[in-house]
């Protein structure tokens, strides 16, 4: 899962487009288009659901979704649907560059990829950003909280605005009727980071409609993200501090890391000219903790960027914050089809995982920077029902991939173990040494995924082999070129 960076979002609402035709005939049936990101002509779709489940004739709303038809004339009759991360991510947004990961499952199976209902073109809960904002203005955390608490009393007065009906619960019925309306009696599921939480709801729902699922970077449901993240953060980074230990070139350079960490966690709140990633000039800002949880855990995400954390470390230590404030910018957050629905997160996280952590005081340090946000923002919300079956995972008995990495920051394997031991012997856990947040983009995964899919028994499917993945290293530490560095032969 994702939670909000510092930088965070401020007022109104905003609505992701396609780039050319409508999106669906006036019954929300399938018609041809064009979406962006995507080379070729798709099919886009919507179905019309009651926003409160409870009044199936009141307000609706419309859930749309697009189909990368199978390439293939006798296509098979299970599509692969995927669900996107956050919670807010677009799934539509997205199609681009998940293509690519799906392209030999698309050649028998159609494709969806459904907007679920607060993000994208299905009821947007989105708010603006500032990214135009000058450094000092973005990195403020108690204005940004203020920024994101006015969004959300914004976009609660919309017809549509009303956050206690934003759950996964409701937004899995949501996809089900989208799966109804394709006309499909299975479909495989495919989710990453909050899109596993979303598979593993639409699985307990609707276990009969399940042919096959795999789950990247497992959020279960019981997972209580503003709790487990400092926790999961504080895990990582130490694991960063021991590698460096055991390599040569970075213990060499950096033989008092952990220190040095310590060291500038203790002096916070400090004033440090720093260089505005965007524009290339010096400002001033004033460093907290907050900002700190957040440049750090960024990173954390991609092993090549963690790379550099120990520089950027360095480099803080020395009171030259700049490395990291430019590694935090490094998973192009700026990007539309990586951007989160501000209000859909926060209705899921406070109605699904903040109940959980009641009355518990987050972890010490970045801990406590991490989860500030959501208690300052959770306490304005209105309680959604979110019914205690939620939390279960009861035992598949369709197969399930479940894919972790050693070095993730947000969902470790811990989680995926949980949720494997909890859906029974249908279930598998593949966890790869070194890799981060998210495993599927890694080497030959897409071929696991193709083979586990498309494997005709269940059996085949948990027996298919994945010690490709068993040889990942973890990138060497990171260090620039320094102009006093000699070439080799130059004069001394």
């Amino acid at each position: 899962m994702t939670s909000l960076p510092i930088r965070l979002a401020a007022a109104c609402c905003l609505a992701w487009s396609l780039s050319a035709a409508a999106w669906a005939a006036d019954d929300g049936t399938p018609r041809p288009c064009r979406v962006a990101g995507l080379k070729h002509e798709v099919l886009c779709g919507s179905v019309t659901r009651p926003l409160d489940p409870a009044q199936p004739e009141g307000r609706t709303i419309a859930v749309h979704f697009v189909v990368v038809p199978a390439t293939a004339r006798e296509k098979l009759p299970d599509p692969v649907f995927f669900f996107a991360g956050g919670p807010g991510q677009s799934a539509i947004a997205l199609a681009g560059s998940v293509l690519p990961l799906f392209q030999r499952l698309g050649n028998r199976r159609d494709l969806v990829f459904i907007d679920q209902r607060g993000t994208g073109r299905s009821a947007p809960l989105e708010c603006e950003r500032d990214d135009a904002r000058p450094l000092a203005w973005q990195l403020d955390a108690e204005r940004a909280i203020q920024r994101l608490a006015d969004c959300l009393q914004r976009l609660r007065a919309l017809p549509h605005g009303d956050l206690r009906f934003y759950t996964t619960t409701i937004a899995m019925a949501d996809a089900d009727a989208v799966r109804a309306r394709l006309g499909a009696p299975r479909v495989n599921l495919v989710g990453g980071s909050y899109g596993t939480r979303a598979a593993l709801e639409y699985l307990r729902q609707f276990p009969r409609q399940v042919r096959r699922i795999v789950i990247d970077g497992v959020a279960p449901p019981d997972m209580a993200l503003p709790a487990s993240m400092g926790e999961d953060v504080a895990v990582a980074l130490e694991q960063l501090f021991a590698d460096c230990d055991r390599e040569a070139a970075c213990r060499a350079r950096h033989p008092r890391l952990r220190e040095q960490w310590r060291d500038l966690l203790a002096r916070l709140p400090v004033p440090a000219s720093v260089t505005d990633p965007a524009s290339g000039r010096q400002v001033s800002v004033t460093l907290t903790q907050d900002t700190l949880a957040s440049t750090v855990r960024g990173p954390l995400y991609a092993p090549a960027l963690a790379a550099a954390l120990p520089y950027a470390i360095g480099e803080a230590a020395e009171g030259r914050y700049s490395a990291l404030l430019g590694l935090a910018g490094g998973l192009g957050t700026g990007s539309r089809s990586l951007r989160l629905a501000e209000g859909m997160h926060f209705a899921v996280v406070c109605a699904e995982d903040m109940p959980r952590v009641a009355g518990v005081a987050p972890a010490p340090g970045l801990g406590a920077a991490l989860a500030r946000p959501y208690q300052a923002i959770c306490t304005g919300l209105p309680p959604a029902r979110v019914p205690p079956e939620f939390y279960a995972m009861p035992p598949s008995a369709a197969p399930v991939l479940a894919l972790s990495g050693t070095l993730d920051p947000v969902t470790p394997p811990r989680h995926g173990a949980r949720a494997v031991e909890a859906l029974g012997p249908q279930a598998r856990h593949v966890v790869v040494a070194n890799a981060g947040h998210g495993v599927l983009a890694i080497g030959c995964a897409r071929d696991v995924l193709h083979r586990f899919i498309d494997a005709t028994s269940d059996a085949e499917a948990l027996a298919v082999e994945a010690d490709c993945l068993a040889r990942l290293p973890r990138p060497p530490a990171f260090e620039p070129p320094r102009p006093d560095a000699l070439l080799p032969g130059a004069a001394r």
